[in-house]
């Protein structure tokens, strides 16, 4: 069993800052490349950030200079510190990780039950 955790949301106001966090746990053997994806009702998923394995990084334009990802791969967790939040930001934050089990040979996908972040303007 493999489990995605994210924790971080909440309230905060045009300007501000929230750091997500996202927690991998189970019987992991690898995980590769990591995101944070997002979603409003009524909208398609949308990728927000990925980092992989090795560190290399990947933002939406619409994010670029405002949200930073990292990752302690010691501790399967990756990060989402979100700067200059705007209330567009509002959305269910997702985690998704990309882990090869113990008992798989291959990598599957797994994803967090989100979590909320509300921009107030």
């Amino acid at each position: 069993q493999v489990q995605v955790v994210e924790s971080g949301g909440g309230l905060v106001q045009a300007g501000g800052s929230l750091r997500l966090s996202c927690a991998a746990s189970g019987s992991i053997l690898r995980i590769g490349t990591m995101d944070w994806y997002r979603q409003v009702p009524g909208n398609q998923r949308e990728l927000v950030a990925a980092i992989t394995g090795g560190g290399s990084t990947n933002y939406a334009d619409f994010v670029k200079g405002r949200f930073t990802i990292s990752r302690a791969n010691a501790k399967n967790t990756v990060y989402l510190q979100m700067n200059s939040l705007k209330p567009e930001d509002t959305a269910v934050y997702y985690c998704h990780a990309d882990v090869r089990p113990y008992y798989s040979s291959g990598m599957s996908d797994y994803w967090g039950p989100g979590t909320q972040v509300t921009v107030s303007s």
